[in-house]
């Protein structure tokens, strides 16, 4: 299995070696990236939540599901990701599918919002990204494609230019390979094979760790083109970046010798910083410091942050309103990472803007946090203040592998069980 978090249970104190390969295939002369986040097992696509603009892909009369329900697709799906209000399908072929709200281009094709309809990208695609009203893609040649537009506190801000947005996908400016993407609610994170990072988008909560705070909005007197246009973030020192990951509003980046750096939002302590002052440039986050083991999935909700060790345990920090933390009653504010209990050995994370997911190595899948949406499987609106085992008919028999969470609705990926050899 390719999952992200399947590596050996024993506790290790060596430095984790560079996650980025590049396979050169001196036949085809052409160089394909690959990187431990890119999914390889197959399976089918289960939403439940509100649907009311079509994220669900249940068709024109499913406005709602309490319970999973099974999206058809004309093939198998390796990645699944829900943005704010749209839902990003990755098929075994490297083709994408998208369903929900278009209003801005972040299906990035015409046709359909209710049902799953393919955007067109001739090329094999084997990472998929999404925020609120933006979809990325990476394709095997390490070029990523965008879509869409990122919004900031005003409004539109634009895609690659000033106000234009992207109705279909066009191409990131990147002279670098690129091994992995990540985005928040407007910002996109670039993991390039050199180990360096790049960002664009909104930069008002400091997400993109490059734009000082006097600039932060709107790019100040050098406009958009500075949000825009991706740029590397910088470190003091020489430091070479193995991994990346997006909360709604900061960024967590992973270097080769295992250290954690963040930046932006962190008013509930969700970078794991010991002030709430929003963070403009990378800091080096000590509360992730733990010499025993490594660090392999982050994801972060409005408020909060699930963390993942390679030994299966799920941590939490931030905001605790709503039982998001997934700590019990009267849980508070976690300014460190706290673990999450009674799960067994997790294999990833996944934040919506207030629940939580874990999905267990064994297949199960957790939820806790706002019962709003309907988003916990539980049938009902109440909050979650503890992990609760996410039951439905479509559940039975069937081995969750992720999950993906937007504003009201979450997206699981599962296969049967009998196939798992």
């Amino acid at each position: 299995s390719q999952s992200v978090a399947v590596m050996p249970a024993k506790k290790t104190t060596t430095k984790r070696k560079s996650e980025a390969i590049v396979e050169d295939e001196t036949d085809t002369k052409k160089i394909k990236v690959s990187h431990r986040s890119h999914c390889k097992e197959a399976g089918m696509v289960l939403v439940l939540g509100q649907g009311d603009v079509g994220q669900l892909g249940l068709g024109e009369d499913i406005m709602e599901r309490k319970k999973p329900a099974l999206v058809s697709l004309p093939e198998k799906i390796v990645q699944v990701v829900a943005g704010g209000m749209h839902t990003v399908c990755l098929s075994e072929s490297g083709q994408i599918y998208t369903f929900g709200c278009n209003d801005e281009g972040a299906l990035g094709r015409d046709g359909s919002e209710m049902d799953p309809e393919k955007v067109t990208l001739d090329e094999k695609v084997v990472q998929v990204s999404a925020g609120d009203s933006h979809t990325a893609a990476l394709t095997e040649d390490g070029v990523v494609y965008i879509w869409g537009c990122f919004r900031d506190n005003s409004g539109v801000i634009g895609l690659l230019e000033p106000m234009k947005l992207s109705p279909v996908p066009i191409k990131v400016p990147i002279t670098e390979l690129v091994v992995k993407i990540a985005s928040g609610n407007n910002h996109l994170v670039v993991l390039t094979v050199e180990g360096s990072l790049y960002t664009a988008g909104t930069a008002e909560q400091g997400q993109l760790g490059r734009v000082p705070e006097r600039f932060a909005d709107r790019g100040g007197r050098k406009g958009l083109e500075r949000l825009l246009t991706p740029q590397q973030v910088k470190v003091k020192g020489k430091v070479h970046f193995i991994d990346a990951f997006c909360g709604e509003y900061l960024t967590f980046a992973v270097t080769k010798e295992g250290h954690m750096y963040g930046f932006g939002l962190s008013n509930y302590h969700q970078l794991g910083t010991k002030s709430i002052a929003t963070c403009f440039i990378p800091v080096k986050l000590t509360c992730f410091k733990n010499s025993t083991t490594s660090w392999v999935d982050f994801s972060g909700g409005q408020h909060h942050t699930l963390c993942l060790d390679a030994e299966g345990q799920v941590y939490s920090l931030g905001r605790a309103d709503n039982g998001r933390l997934g700590l019990g009653h009267g849980a508070e504010v976690k300014s460190e990472p706290t673990a999450v209990m009674d799960m067994g050995p997790v294999r990833r994370v996944a934040c919506g803007s207030s629940v939580s997911y874990a999905v267990t190595r064994e297949g199960s899948v957790f939820a806790w946090g706002m019962g709003t949406n309907l988003q916990l499987s539980t049938g009902d609106e109440s909050d979650e203040w503890s992990p609760l085992k996410m039951t439905g008919q479509q559940l039975e028999n069937r081995a969750v592998l992720m999950a993906s969470s937007g504003g009201q609705h979450t997206v699981l990926l599962a296969r049967d069980k009998q196939e798992s050899s």
